[in-house]
């Protein structure tokens, strides 16, 4: 047995402690889901009971800019949580191309790229967050934070799921399922272009993803069933080899299910 060189030792360190950090901000992004998830399902329960015994209005008040920043950092951790897991492996393979390539800043640059990431989808929790405080303010959200209206739910789960048949779904899904090429199509060097490469692979992560995210409008925004479904279902498209047909299913069926509502509004 050949003994390995510096730079596989370096490479498999690296990718050891990149997993685990990997792990355990999936881990802490999951637990503070389950504990938010627990306290707005105490907050509905209290809102529904004030309703039925006439006290609505002791419940209801005009949310403003901390409102709209506990729903930002809410989206941008619940982010983590469901779109890390299917990243992974474009993020070991970035680390390892890197060090291959015996870059300087390896490491830093790995760690860029992850920022670039995340970074898309932060800029994507701002705007959903915004989303969800908009229709608070016009009343259109239930306590569960769960679209009232049939019709816009359908609405809502018929374009997700006629996008996930489209040209452009299907694009953005190529690269997301194909890391090895999209370091080839793409590959920068040096830190600045870690956080290009996560950056463009978070545009193309968004561009897959988007809309399968707006549907927890239609089932609750905290429903913690809900997003590990969601969170399972992004990691089986782009990481299951029958990703691409699964995807398309379930695009059927949002479809379906959006038709459904909207005739029975």
């Amino acid at each position: 047995m050949n003994p390995k060189s510096p730079v596989e030792v370096l490479l498999q360190r690296d990718r050891l402690w990149v997993a685990l950090g990997l792990v355990t901000a999936i881990g802490l992004a999951w637990a503070y889901l389950l504990r938010e998830a627990a306290a707005m399902n105490a907050m509905a329960a209290e809102a529904r009971m004030h309703a039925a015994m006439g006290m609505a209005a002791m419940t209801m008040r005009t949310w403003g800019v901390s409102d709209w920043f506990a729903l930002f950092v809410m989206w941008a951790v619940m982010m983590v949580g469901m779109m890390l897991p299917s990243a992974a492996p474009v993020i070991l393979l970035v680390l390892g191309a890197y060090r291959l390539r015996r870059e300087t800043y390896a490491r830093a640059a790995s760690f860029a790229f992850v920022f670039g990431y995340l970074l898309v989808w932060t800029a994507f929790s701002a705007i959903a967050a915004l989303g969800q405080f908009v229709l608070h303010r016009t009343a259109v959200l239930s306590a569960e934070m769960r679209l009232y209206s049939a019709t816009v739910s359908g609405v809502i789960l018929l374009i997700a799921g006629v996008y996930q048949w489209l040209p452009l779904k299907n694009r953005c899904l190529v690269h997301c399922q194909t890391p090895l090429a999209f370091v080839t199509q793409h590959w920068r060097r040096g830190i600045d272009g870690g956080l290009a490469m996560g950056i463009r692979h978070g545009a193309y992560c968004v561009g897959c993803c988007w809309l399968a995210m707006t549907v927890l409008f239609v089932v609750g925004v905290m429903n913690i069933v809900w997003i590990a479904v969601l969170a399972a279902f992004v990691l089986l498209e782009k990481l299951a080899p029958g990703g691409r047909i699964a995807g398309r299913l379930a695009g059927a069926a949002a479809a379906g299910w959006g038709l459904y509502l909207i005739g029975s509004a």
